[in-house]
């Protein structure tokens, strides 16, 4: 146990340095992109998103859970999902290849066609590392996926930014994109000690498969779910405002993935080796959800405290109508890192096929009220979106339950706390800094009073997760 515990520990300190440092990059290279692009351009990039990651889905077809959840895995399951993957994503890229132009037509906007066949490349480049990337995670190297990802992040940043700069707007995203998968594909094989044969055989596959494509299906529906409004938006409203909802989202995005790179590191091979415990299980799912609402709360309803600063700060007013956008978004995300354990769970006790109808009745029902409440304008799209995802939250459990014995009560009584909490010292930091009229000194005085109060409410509480992760902190800085 003490092992495990150890093995946790550094998992999540290495996923949260790393996702750390990639969002400080990340902030720092967008700053400079949303100063010099406009939201045409990042609208542009956006519509085609959906179909990338759909692609990346469909190549990757659930395989890197099933390796990471398999008993026992060999040199030939490796094998056949690296072939598979890569011989499928050239065939999907042919296909996405030829659908282009009917793409743009579904848009109306013509100069898609070319930007698409050449966005399309990152899921084929990414589809040479999804072997190693699930070798990486089964053996818990999270230290060196954290590495391989602020490589690729920095490399593309400045690539991005010098393309910017010299004028070529959403070409230059795109380039950005396909840069970073291509060092993230590099770098995963440099840190992976295996490597592909040619003798090819697909049959290790068929022993997966049961699990895997419930996953696959799951993933596509998850990826339509994320990405809906921005298809959405981009069928009934201009590029101009599918630009605005995509830079709240990203914002929004940088937030959550501070701490979903944090539990996803280490969520599934953790569960996946308590498995035959349920007891031990239901221990070590508690303590994850407390420190998932412990950082989740503060960091994203924060975010939403300074959007407005920061947006104008870092980006200028030329964003300010995504400002209302990112509030909202941040409610709904703070819930996210929540919700993400919930399936990592699920998928961890192998019920992808209560995961897949899960995730497909949630994007039903996301479809239908999106189509319903679009003639109502992008806040009320929104303002539904984000409940029914929080409200999606009592599903979950629902199966968590039945799979671990975890009733509802212990469940709010793990979460509520920090949610009261962060929402308290939100209220009370706006209400002091309202009167601060200087754009920058209010940006400061936010941070500084909201994480104030925060660390005072945790210490005087005596709350146990904020002291295992403050020991923990101070034994890395003594070792």
């Amino acid at each position: 146990m003490e092992s495990l515990k150890e093995k946790t520990a550094k998992g999540l300190f290495w996923g949260g340095l790393s996702n750390g440092l990639q969002q400080l990059l990340n902030l720092g290279f967008g700053i400079f992109l949303a100063r010099v692009l406009d939201a045409d351009d990042y609208g542009m990039v956006g519509m085609l998103t959906i179909f990338s990651l759909i692609a990346s889905t469909l190549q990757e077809s659930g395989f890197t859970a099933a390796l990471i959840n398999k008993k026992e895995v060999t040199h030939k399951d490796y094998n056949a999902v690296f072939w598979f993957s890569a011989l499928f994503s050239a065939f999907l890229y042919f296909l996405l290849f030829m659908a282009a132009p009917l793409i743009a037509q579904f848009y109306e906007t013509p100069v898609l066609t070319d930007l698409a066949r050449y966005s399309f490349l990152g899921f084929f480049l990414s589809s040479l590392g999804i072997a190693h990337s699930a070798y990486l995670s089964r053996n818990l190297k999270i230290k060196q996926k954290a590495i391989s990802s602020v490589i690729a992040l920095t490399l593309s940043g400045i690539v991005g930014v010098t393309l910017a700069y010299l004028g070529y707007s959403y070409w230059g995203i795109a380039t950005q994109n396909l840069v970073y998968i291509g060092t993230m594909t590099v770098c995963l094989w440099c840190f992976s000690s295996w490597r592909p044969t040619f003798q090819i055989s697909f049959a290790p596959l068929r022993s997966m498969v049961g699990f895997s494509y419930k996953l696959l299906i799951t993933n596509i529906f998850n990826h339509i779910n994320h990405n809906l409004l921005s298809v959405i938006l981009g069928k009934f409203y201009s590029e101009t405002e599918v630009g605005y909802y995509n830079q709240a989202n990203k914002w929004c995005g940088m937030g959550q993935q501070m701490i979903l790179g944090m539990i996803n590191g280490v969520a599934q091979p953790i569960f996946a080796s308590a498995s035959d415990d349920a007891e031990r299980q239901k221990r070590i799912f508690r303590k994850m959800l407390r420190f998932a609402a412990f950082t989740s709360f503060p960091a994203m309803l924060g975010l939403g405290l300074v959007s407005e600063e920061l947006i104008v700060i870092a980006v200028t007013d030329k964003w300010l109508p995504s400002v209302p956008m990112i509030q909202l978004l941040c409610i709904g995300g703070a819930f996210v890192p929540i919700i993400n354990l919930y399936q990592q769970l699920i998928i961890s006790k192998g019920m992808s096929r209560v995961f897949m109808w899960n995730i497909m009745a949630l994007g039903v029902i996301l479809l239908a009220s999106a189509l319903c409440t679009y003639p109502y304008g992008i806040q009320t799209m929104l303002v539904v979106y984000v409940s029914i995802n929080i409200s999606w939250f009592f599903v979950w459990h629902f199966f968590v339950q039945r799979a671990i014995g975890l009733s509802l009560f212990h469940a709010l009584k793990d979460i509520l706390p920090y949610a009261f909490i962060a929402a308290g010292v939100m209220a009370v930091t706006y209400y002091i800094t309202s009167f601060i009229t200087n754009i920058y000194f209010c940006f400061a005085g936010k941070i500084v009073i909201a994480a104030a109060l925060y660390i005072f409410v945790m210490w005087a509480s005596k709350s146990a997760t904020f002291k295992e992760s403050l020991e923990y902190l101070t034994k890395r800085r003594k070792s």
